[in-house]
């Protein structure tokens, strides 16, 4: 472990007490190799290889913010010291530990204020260092840097437009909102578990009031920009007395000054120190700012207090009903003084279904003779460009069909979300930008499911539902950028092996996909059933620490990189003619089982003959193999099984990330436990053998008069019995017949490229996690 004190520069070990000077002020020694301590323990986590649920990972990387969090003061040596590891790493070629040291630096960041500016810009240079490396280190420096530009000539940027977003704060030079929608399905995840989340999260959210989130930012903003030139102590008392219409004109001024000068081509920090003087004038007095100032007041014996980075807005849900996602975007969009969408949505005529009424053709009868003469005179010459005639003219609507040329990136449905692969407007919320003109996306929505595969099989049915409204309603989109994350929690009927319970496939996965996700949020679990086994606590008058929600909060916020999973679709045949054939959605897993029974003689599929009695049954296998060139080999195949299994997730490490990319190359994994027959003295005898492939689609039959049972998703609820047939295939993007409508007023050969690009294009659900796929 490298000394904390001898090899760093001298200049690093200043804190600033006026704007543009600095004091070399040495934080006692014991409390940076503390800082240092923690800082290693974090980096042993990263290299060492231990389970995923191992009792103590996780926790470091808490107490670090912890400690930092109760003491601001420290925030500076932090700062160095991570940036010290991280400039190693660097040069040592560590790439493992670069992304989470850097996503534990920006959240650092983040939340202090009294860092010097040299660390800003060598954090800045770092960053563009890392633009030669290939994703997703690249991708995340850069969303680094941006945000890092911003903070450096305009301190207190990040930590403002994060608490105005996500505590819905009203302004309107920042008009982003956030929220976190947490989905629980109570029939996967115990009462207790519920109930212990939820009483967490009130009590975190109790203390978070709208005056309490405004004198937040305030203090912020001011000792950010002042540094120890603010007296931070008396400037909370005033903020404290100040009644809410006095809060809120200080906390409009200060957002105005920030964001004005962000918005800036070339930010002045001198020129932002002087608009935050004035504000800080203005609440202290003169004669108080002065003292502050020129160091009226002991830096020691008024320490500044800490400023807490706010929990984000978290609504809790059980889930319930199939369409409650939708309904709770709608509502999220919808203001709450309105019963309907807001007024640009309905102006732009977003969905393409509504009747225009001013635009609807009108029969009018003609007086006149349709003769040219027999006109009065001066009909045919316009009227004045200022005659009263002209405005009322331009001001109404003549009758007739209003064509409306629809770009070709809205009509292609995959472009909501962008490019498939690790991407991410930086700099603002992840909901920036016009995806229609006129019309921002200022909401987010970050919805975070906890439960098992089974959570996120239903997750992957209300994703595919609501993808597929919006091609008829195109409402949502436009306006909202939808988050999703994911944490595991087991459910209950499940038993403990070996004291530690088993994570499920898609966990397993983005674990091994993302190690900082396998560290910070996979660990989540046993701790979920550790608060849910502890006594509830009814005082909500204490000062809660939760653990789970600052892990959740972190996770929610520096998880903006996602991966990408393929969702299959599969058409079932039963056995009852009269029954119509069912589609459905799986994730993870196909389960295929041999029913008891057998179908009657008149069945959908006769017995062939010659086929010997035994166990399982005659399966006729037709699937196009999955290979790197991409080139169309189908594969038929008749054989006796016991069941079989389509997982879309590879098994091992083997099958990793860097051999079945989820963003490049999906494919099935089918494992089929054959029956072979051997004939020997003693008589015929079955062995089983498991045969496995990879598959793109795949079609199976029922050769004889044994029936199929299907189980999607590992969940019971999604079985389907007595099935003859059934086909599965990469879910295509949905489409509807409004699409095909508005496809007619684009170019002919707009329309080409459009059917050659979407006649492939699968449905992809995303998972956000803090790196995306480390190759």
């Amino acid at each position: 472990m490298e000394s904390s004190g001898e090899n760093a520069p001298r200049a690093d070990r200043t804190i600033s007490t006026q704007p543009g000077c600095e004091t070399p002020i040495r934080l006692p020694k014991d409390v940076e190799l503390d800082l240092e301590r923690s800082v290693q323990a974090v980096l042993r986590e990263l290299s060492a290889q231990a389970p995923a649920l191992h009792s103590n990972q996780g926790m470091w990387r808490w107490s670090l913010h912890k400690k930092v969090e109760r003491d601001p003061s420290r925030s500076p040596a932090l700062v160095r010291i991570l940036l010290r590891e991280l400039e190693k790493a660097e040069s040592q070629e560590l790439r493992h530990v670069i992304i989470p040291l850097l996503h534990t630096l920006m959240y650092v960041l983040t939340k202090a204020t009294g860092v010097a500016e040299e660390l800003y810009r060598r954090t800045y240079a770092f960053c563009m260092r890392l633009l030669t490396l290939p994703a997703p280190y690249c991708t995340v420096a850069l969303d680094c840097a941006i945000r890092l530009k911003t903070e450096t000539a305009v301190p207190g940027t990040l930590y403002q437009r994060l608490v105005i977003a996500e505590q819905n704060l009203p302004s309107e030079l920042y008009p982003y909102q956030e929220r976190v929608f947490l989905f629980v399905d109570p029939e996967l995840v115990s009462p207790s578990v519920c109930s212990a989340l939820l009483l967490e999260i009130q009590a975190a959210q109790e203390q978070q009031t709208p005056e309490a989130c405004m004198r937040h930012v305030v203090s912020h903003a001011l000792q950010a920009a002042l540094g120890e030139a603010c007296h931070a102590g008396a400037l909370q008392r005033k903020l404290q007395a100040s009644p809410r219409r006095a809060l809120e004109r200080y906390f409009h001024a200060v957002v105005a000054a920030v964001e004005q000068m962000a918005s800036e081509p070339s930010p002045s920090r001198e020129g932002h120190l002087e608009r935050l003087e004035e504000i800080y004038c203005s609440l202290l007095g003169p004669a108080a700012a002065a003292r502050g100032r020129y160091g009226g007041h002991d830096a020691l014996q008024d320490r500044p207090p800490s400023i807490p980075l706010p929990s984000p807005y978290i609504t809790f849900h059980l889930w319930t009903d199939e369409e409650q996602l939708w309904k709770e975007l709608v509502l999220f969009l919808r203001p709450r003084s309105q019963l309907r969408l807001s007024a640009d949505l309905e102006a732009l005529d977003l969905q393409g279904l509504l009747p225009d009424r001013e635009s609807a053709r009108v029969s009018v009868l003609s007086t006149d003779s349709g003769i040219e003469r027999d006109l009065p005179w001066g009909a045919d010459e316009p009227p004045a460009p200022s005659s009263p005639e002209m405005e009322h003219a331009g001001l109404r609507r003549k009758g007739g069909i209003k064509k409306r040329a629809w770009p070709l990136d809205i009509l292609m449905l995959s472009s909501w979300d962008g490019p498939p692969g690790l991407h991410r407007r930086t700099g603002r919320p992840s909901g920036d930008g016009e995806l229609l003109p006129g019309v921002s996306r200022l909401h987010t929505a970050r919805v975070l499911v906890l439960g098992d595969d089974r959570m996120l099989g239903r997750l992957a049915q209300a994703y595919h539902s609501l993808r597929k409204r919006e091609t008829q309603k195109f409402c949502l989109t436009p306006r909202l950028s939808l988050q999703l994350y994911y944490i595991p929690v087991l459910a209950p009927e499940k038993p403990a092996a070996s004291g530690q319970p088993e994570l499920g496939e898609l966990a397993t996965f983005l674990g091994r996909a993302d190690p900082w996700y396998g560290s910070t949020v996979n660990t989540l679990c046993p701790a979920i059933h550790k608060l849910a086994a502890m006594p509830p606590s009814l005082d909500s008058s204490r000062t809660v620490d939760p653990f789970i929600l600052d892990v959740i909060t972190y996770y929610v916020r520096m998880g903006t990189q996602p991966v990408y999973f393929q969702i299959y679709t599969v058409k079932i045949f039963f056995s009852d003619l009269s029954q119509d054939p069912a589609e459905d959605i799986f994730l993870t897993e196909l389960k295929v089982k041999i029913q008891d029974s057998k179908l009657p003689k008149d069945g959908f599929s006769p017995r062939r003959r010659g086929v010997a009695e035994g166990p399982g049954a005659e399966l006729s296998i037709c699937y196009q193999k999955a290979l790197l060139s991409h080139r169309a080999q189908e594969v038929t195949v008749s054989l006796r099984a016991t069941g079989l299994v389509l997982k879309a997730l590879p098994a091992s490490d083997i099958e990793g990330p860097t051999h079945c990319p989820v963003t490049d190359y999906t494919c099935l994994n089918v494992s089929v436990t054959e029956v072979v027959k051997t004939s020997n003295l003693a008589g015929r005898s079955f062995s089983m053998v498991t045969n496995t492939f990879r598959t793109a689609d795949i079609r199976i039959q029922s050769q004889d008069q044994r029936l199929l049972t299907l189980l999607l998703d590992k969940d019971s609820r999604r079985t389907f019995r007595d099935v003859v047939r059934f086909e599965v295939a990469p879910c295509p993007e949905p489409c509807s017949g409004t699409q095909k409508s508005k496809a007619l007023w684009v170019s002919s050969h707009q329309q080409e490229m459009e059917r050659t690009t979407a006649k492939c294009k699968p449905l992809l659900m995303p998972i956000n996690t803090f790196s995306g796929i480390v190759q």
